[in-house]
């Protein structure tokens, strides 16, 4: 049940499955396979996918490295939000995508590390707090090597 009124519907929310950013991922190939059958589930279900992309001085937009993964492409009707933060929803058109779909609820997906990202994104989407799934389909690295454990957030 969504907290956002008349926004039944279920995502599919993929970040940063970039080409520079899954090569660091602990076990690239495993996190991209199990990222693909994510999507792969969530289409066959009638259930959107949204990719966000991420740009920045270090990943720049339309280099090599900025480019989603060729195994994880976006389908021709799923909308890609393209962002500048480590907030999916600053200064993005994410709300605005989700929004148009009747999305209350979403599931995120992504190669990165979530602590920083979850508390920031949960304050500028009102259903986030209790609507708001990370499926970490593979342990996690941090910038320092630090591996994280697999597990759902909520």
């Amino acid at each position: 049940m969504s907290t956002l009124e008349g926004r039944t519907a279920t995502a599919l929310v993929v970040i940063d499955v970039q080409v520079a950013v899954v090569e660091q991922a602990h076990d690239r190939d495993g996190v991209v396979a199990r990222i693909g059958t994510l999507v792969d589930r969530a289409r066959a279900a009638g259930v959107p996918v949204v990719w966000v992309q991420h740009s920045d001085d270090e990943l720049e937009r339309g280099t090599p490295g900025w480019q989603i993964a060729p195994a994880l492409a976006p389908a021709a009707d799923e909308p890609v939000v393209h962002k500048s933060f480590g907030d999916s929803f600053e200064a993005t058109t994410l709300g605005e995508v989700l929004a148009s779909r009747s999305v209350g609820r979403i599931l995120v997906a992504g190669p990165r590390p979530i602590s920083a990202s979850v508390p920031r994104c949960t304050g500028r989407w009102p259903a986030a707090t209790t609507h708001f799934s990370w499926l970490t389909p593979t342990p996690r690295t941090t910038p320092s090597g630090t591996v994280w454990p697999s597990r759902p957030r909520r």
